[in-house]
This record gives C-alpha cells, structure tokens and sequence, in this order.
C-alpha cells in the first residue's frame, strides 16, 4: 500500500509538472468567443455582377442555425460519436487508439489519433500540424479550456466553418460547391455523408479521381450515423445505392477585361484597409464598372494595336514548333495540339494551329475546336488555309531588321509550326462550314496601350485596359507605367496663361529657338511668324508654347499641374510645358475630367463602397452627396464638395480652343463622325516613343496611350493623331452610341465670338482678335539660355507634338 501511494504521488507530482510545462505558453482560449472566420471577399460591377473574389482561403461561414442537421449529424457521428457527453477529450477513444498503436508499432505506419472534435479545433486554429506528443498534450489542455468557454453550438461551428475539405475549399459551404455545385442547404444525404468522410485525407477521397475510394469511406460514415441512430437502417441502404456524382463547381462567367480594373480595385483596397482584410474580411466591394464600356474599350485597344503590329511590326515567327513529320504530322496534329499550352495573351477568338504542310502559295492548318458539353466531350478538328496572297504585312524580320514581304509561305511557317489564327467561319452553324475554312494569321503586338474611361462629374472610372493581356502581364500600363505625355500636357499650359488674363487671340512668335545646347523645333519644322494661342494649341507649335512658359514662369505652370494632379511635382525647366514628365493614363484622364468639369477637382475613383461582413458600410465617396435627402418633406439637393483648382471661365477658353483642336487641328482623327461637341489634344514625345490621345464630351472622358514597356520609337510620324486618336475614336463611337449629345455649358458673362476665322470664348473686357500688352503685336522676342525658366534644361527632354 506504500508503495502503491508512493506512485500515486509521484504519478500526480509528474502529472502536474508535465501539465505546467505545456500550458506555460498556450494561447488563450477566449478569442474563439469573438472569432471572425477569414471569409473571402468580393467585387461587384456597377450593375451588381461579381467581377472578382479576393481570398487566400476560399471559404463561405455559415452561422451553426443554417447549417443542415445532416450536416452536422454526419460530422459528429464520423469525427467524434461523443461530441455532445465528453468535455473536450474522449478518454475511452484515446484508450481505444493507443491499443490499436500498439498493435501497429514497429509496421511503419502513421499512428492514429483519438482526437475530438473540440481537441481538432484547437489543433486548426490555435496550434498546427506538428506530429508529437507534446503537440497532443497541448492539444487536449486546450480542448478542455474551449469546452469551459464555448458552447458545444459555436464549438461545432468554428468546426465546420474551418476546417479543410480538399479543392481548395474551407468549411462545409464551400466544400458542398466545390464537390456538388450546390449551396449547403440542397444537401442529400449521401452527399452530406461524403463531405463528411472527408477530413481524414481529402486527397484520397477526391471523387474526380478516386470514385471507388469515396465511396467505400462515404457508406463507412453512414455506418457510423446507423451507429448513433442519426438514421435508420433503411435510410441508410437507400443512401448506399446511391453513387457518389460529384459535381464540378462552375463559377460565374468571368466578366471579359476585368481583371485590370479588379486588381487595381484590391491594391486600393489593401493600402486603405491591409491585406488580411482585402482577403480574410469578408468585404462587399461595389465598384464602378461598367461591363459594356469594358467590353468597349477592350476591342477598340486591342484592334489598333493589332493594327499599328500589322503596319510596322513585322513577322515575328511561329509561336512554337511540333516534332512530328510527314504522315506522322498529318495524322497525329490533333493529339499532340491538345497537349500544347496555348501561349500567354491569345485573344479568345483566335486559336493556336498548328502547319500541317505547305507550298509556295498556300499552308493547310490544323487546329481544335472545343463545343459546349459535359466535362470529357472530345474537341472537333478543324482545318483550314493560310494564302501568301493575304500577308504582305508578315514581313520577316533578320538580324533585327525587316525585310520585304515574304515570297514563299515557308518565310513565314513551315510544317510542323505552331502559329496563331482567327477562323473566318468562328459564327457560322456546323453544317454550313466549309471543309476547309480560310483563315487570318495572327501574332500578339509587341506594342502595348492602356484607356481609361470615366465620368467627368463623379470621377468614377467606368473601364480601364491596362495592356494587351492580363494574362501575358500583370502591369497596369494605365496606373502604374509612369510616361511622358508630350503635347497632351500643353492644355497646362495655356490654362494658365488664361488665368493670368491673356486670351485666345494673344500671339505670340512662332519662330526658331536656342536654348544653349538645345535647339527645340515644331513637328512640321515650319513657322508661321505671329501666332495666336488658339492656332498654337489646335497645331500643337511647340515654339510658341515654350515662349508662353517663359512669359508666365515655370513656376505658375507647374503649380497647375499640380493642382490638376497630373504631376505631384515637376522639374521648373521649360521642356516640362512640352510635356517632359512622368504621369500616367489615369492621372491624365483626372486632369482632363477636371476641364470637363470648369475647373472643379476630379480625382478618379473605382470604388463606390465597401461593407464589412456584418453590411456596415466602412468606405463610401463622399464627394457628391445628397443633403436633404434625409429629410422626406424636403426636396433632393445634390452637394457638390469638390475643390475649385481653376476658374470656370478661363477653363471654359481652354475648353473650347481644345474643341478646335478635334475640329480642325491634330485631333481630327479622333471626331470624324461623331457629330457632337468634343474636346481633346494629341500627344507625342520626343523620337515618337510615346503616342497619346485624351479628350472628353460634357460626361465621358476617355484618354489613350500606346508604346512599348522599354521606351523606343513607335516608327517616324506615328504620333498621337495617327496611332492614339483612332483608338480614342473608336471606343467612344460604341460609348456614346446611346448618350444625348451635350454642349459644354458656358459660364455667366462670357461671349462667344469669330475672329479670323475661330470661335472662341472671351471674358468680359476682352476684345476678340486683338491682344494685350506684352503681346508685342506678335513681336515676343527670342528665347534664349539666359530666360526665365529656361536653366536646367535636359536635351533628351521635351514633347514633339
């Protein structure tokens, strides 16, 4: 009996000394009373349709009342019977796994636990995965604590919200779309029973790839609901018979050419609110977006791109090459194409071919056509011809050089090569195609371009293209490229120049200009002597704009600029008013939509607001809200507490010289035929490597930008009017197919007035056509090193046109 109460005293002195040193550091227990399951969150478009989900776990928390009884039956009879008599540790299922451990040791195999529900939800989400004894110690001192401090209801939720169930999905909500393609609550039985047979190996019980294996576990589980009378034996039976169909998940369509504006939808939201919320918090983010404008917007880029490639890019070769000849090639294309990765940044309507032979004149290919149907259904085969006729713009490029069009079909594909093309026949019904269809061959540009399109009255931005493909690059050529935006700039300018007084019809000289080293031209490399501000803004004259910044000071256009947040500093040196400085497409079509807006401050938005996952709202643009609208006895009044950078009347001039330069001047590409008020400016900068177009109409700004990612020259007189502005033009035709045709209100005061020929707009006590002082009856004297704002000046600086 001594000894007997000696070991028992030992025991306990050794039992409490392990319990101590395992519990020093345990977490606490009491924030699983107010945990928040990480819940991935999601964008919406303007029109309320999810453009994305932002998650790091893909998992949908459904509160324990909402959650099936099945469900929970089936979970609690496969992963702990007595969940609801125990206190956190099942003492007689730890007794049953160490026997059975026993008998296994030495036989190399994992052994297996006895671990309750409570001791997993310890395990999951307050410890890890490590493999040890001390891990299971801990494992169960904390079981014991939650089971002191939360109910076995919530227990069981955080259960069943946390756990991982395999197909990257995360508590029971998700899992039942994953596998089943159905919310939880349209649950079967034996469907219930599977997700429950899942937490032991998801892998292993995957039913896409290992039916038998699921099924065997999924009717163990329905033995052990038997076992605890969750059902009868006949329900049961029934469950049995039943095959495990899984269902693959289908997710929404993904809304075409949103992924640009979603990504940079969530850097904004993980610089306002961090990364763990933008992914973990569950968030409700509507958005401005506008799927029609996208779609839009994306077709008009990507067609002048592919146009500017065809004119000037040259062949650029096969996209890759099949190790098959001869009757080898001809009769095994189709196999070996199923197996080919299509490459990065293929448009949808094109298809990756493959040359199965070819002559001088003509190339067969070969490519494959996947019909709509259930998962397995095999791809149609598909051929078609390639005419050298048709590709005098696939000009091969040696040594870095174009050469002349190809003359034999082999300089541009032989057989066996993997090429890009665009079926003719992609909308006509099955049984009208042709045996053998005509084809178009397609290459991906090496040019990119970036849009923004927004409204100019709230600043939300309604599409963005952030370069030829998504998928190719993530960089967003329209916020993050930092460019030049060449003449573009100028409205800077000569805003400023209306506010310190001067009007439309002060001349200054267009004459030639040293600055030192530099010697700065217009495009044209004429000059027409005395000249007004007006024709200098609607020709672009680089001259005449260098001689305004060096009457008002670099000083007073840079803190426009600034105000219009093209810049957020810039270099006090007179190359910057031709546009020598770093902004972006975004920045430029804030600036523009300012004009737009007589002056007001605009700054871009894309997000309207964003609810937490309780619905309260935690972000919201407050710039245009409704005051009175509270109060129903009172009528709506629209605030307006937006900044005033400019005054109206002088933005108004501005306005309307820019209306001359569409109407007349470099713009003229950009409102052929859309017979409505539009005002803009092209944009060039030195060595034609950047091309810009941005303009507006009284409620849609777009503005447009293309070159390449390493600054080089888009090819000689390919400037902003040639490459940018058709773009420009054919986004905005789709976009203002159904908008009423606006003017550009004047302000109060003002006189619209012809003089030599223009219509522009003059404040009171100027006289149209004459200038003030200082104008020098166009006799502004030449500018030299020496000048005000001329020191400083960079010669690989400045805008061209």
């Amino acid at each position: 009996m001594g000894f007997v109460f000696l070991a028992v005293v030992l025991g306990g002195v050794a039992g409490y000394s392990a319990y101590r040193h395992f519990a020093a550091d345990l977490p606490d227990v009491e924030g699983l009373r107010s945990y928040q399951p990480r819940i991935m969150s999601r964008v919406y478009a303007g029109d309320a349709r999810p453009i994305a989900e932002l998650a790091t776990e893909r998992r949908i928390f459904v509160p324990y009342q909402s959650i099936p009884l099945v469900v929970k039956n089936a979970f609690v009879a496969a992963e702990d019977q007595n969940f609801w008599q125990h206190r956190g540790v099942d003492v007689l299922a730890i007794a049953r796994a160490s026997f059975t451990n026993l008998q296994q040791l030495g036989q190399g195999r994992r052994p297996i636990g006895a671990s309750t529900i409570t001791q997993q939800v310890a395990k999951n989400m307050l410890l890890g995965n490590e493999v040890s004894l001390a891990r299971k110690a801990k494992e169960a001192i904390l079981a014991l604590r939650i089971e002191e401090t939360l109910s076995k209801e919530r227990i069981l939720e955080l259960y069943l919200n946390e756990i991982y169930l395999g197909l990257q999905s995360y508590g029971v909500a998700a899992a039942a779309q994953a596998y089943f393609n159905k919310p939880l609550d349209e649950l079967s039985l034996p469907e219930a029973a599977f997700l429950a047979a899942l937490p032991k190996a998801p892998n292993n019980y995957n039913p896409f790839r290992f039916p038998e294996a699921a099924k065997v576990r999924r009717d163990w589980v329905l033995d052990r609901m038997t076992e605890v009378r969750a059902i009868d034996a006949a329900d049961a039976a029934a469950a049995k018979a039943a095959p495990v169909v899984p269902a693959q998940f289908h997710r929404p369509d993904p809304v075409p050419g949103a992924d640009w504006f979603a990504e940079e939808v969530r850097r904004r939201l993980v610089d306002q609110f961090g990364a763990d919320a933008t992914t973990q918090g569950g968030l409700m983010v509507r958005t401005s977006f506008d799927a029609g404008l996208q779609a839009a917007a994306d077709k008009a880029l990507h067609d002048g791109l592919v146009a500017y490639d065809r004119k000037l890019g040259g062949w650029r070769g096969p996209a890759g090459h099949l190790d098959l000849n001869g009757a080898a090639l001809r009769t095994g294309w189709a196999s070996a194409l199923a197996h080919t990765q299509k490459p990065p940044g293929i448009r949808p309507e094109w298809r990756l071919a493959v040359v199965t032979e070819e002559t001088d004149r003509e190339a067969r290919v070969g490519w494959l056509e996947h019909p709509e149907g259930p998962p397995g259904t095999p791809p149609l085969q598909r051929v078609g011809a390639l005419s050298l006729a048709d590709l005098g713009w696939a000009r091969p490029i040696r040594d870095g050089r174009m050469v002349g069009p190809p003359r034999r079909m082999a300089d541009i594909a032989q057989a066996g090569d993997l090429v890009m093309i665009e079926p003719a026949a992609a909308a006509v019904p099955e049984k009208a195609r042709p045996a053998v269809e005509h084809v178009t061959l397609r290459q991906i540009p090496a040019v990119q371009g970036a849009l923004v399109s927004m409204d100019p009255m709230t600043g939300r931005v309604f599409a963005m293209v952030g370069g030829w493909s998504f998928e190719q690059s993530q960089f967003n050529r329209a916020t993050q490229a930092l460019r030049q935006p060449g003449s573009s700039f100028k409205p800077m300018v000569y805003l400023t120049a209306m506010e310190q007084g001067m009007s439309p019809s002060w001349r200054f000289q267009d004459a030639p200009i040293s600055i030192g080293d530099w010697h700065p031209n217009n495009y044209e490399m004429t000059f027409s002597g005395p000249t007004s501000l007006h024709t200098a803004l609607e020709k672009s004259l680089n001259l005449v704009t260098l001689r305004v910044a060096q009457r008002l000071g670099m000083e007073a256009v840079a803190q426009t600029a600034m105000a219009f947040h093209v810049v957020d500093n810039m270099p006090r040196v007179l190359p910057a008013a031709l546009g020598a400085v770093d902004t972006t497409v975004l920045r430029m079509a804030g600036a523009y939509a300012s004009l737009a807006q007589g002056g007001k401050e605009v700054v871009p938005t894309l997000i309207d607001s964003v609810q937490d996952r309780d619905g309260h709202v935690v972000s919201r643009d407050q710039s245009h809200e409704c005051g009175a609208c509270a109060d129903p006895s009172a009528p709506p009044e629209m605030g307006d507490a937006r900044r005033q950078i400019a005054d109206p009347e002088s933005v108004f001039q501005i306005v309307t010289m820019m209306q001359a330069v569409v109407q007349h001047g470099t713009g003229t590409e950009a409102g052929k035929g859309l017979n409505r008020p539009i005002a803009g400016k092209t944009g060039t900068t030195q060595d034609f490597n950047d091309a810009w177009f941005v303009g507006f109409t009284p409620d849609l700004v777009t503005a447009v930008w293309i070159g390449y990612d390493t600054p080089s020259s888009l090819g000689d007189d390919e400037t902003g009017g040639h490459v940018a502005a058709p773009i420009w033009h054919n986004f905005m035709t789709s976009a203002l197919k159904d908008r009423p045709v606006l003017t550009f209100a004047m302000p109060p005061g003002m006189t619209m007035a012809r003089w030599d020929g223009n219509l522009d707009a003059f404040k009171p006590g100027q006289v149209p056509g004459t200038w003030g002082p200082g104008g020098g009856g166009g006799d502004e004297g030449g500018l030299t090193a020496a000048a005000p704002g001329a020191g400083g000046v960079d010669n690989s600086m400045g805008g061209l046109y």
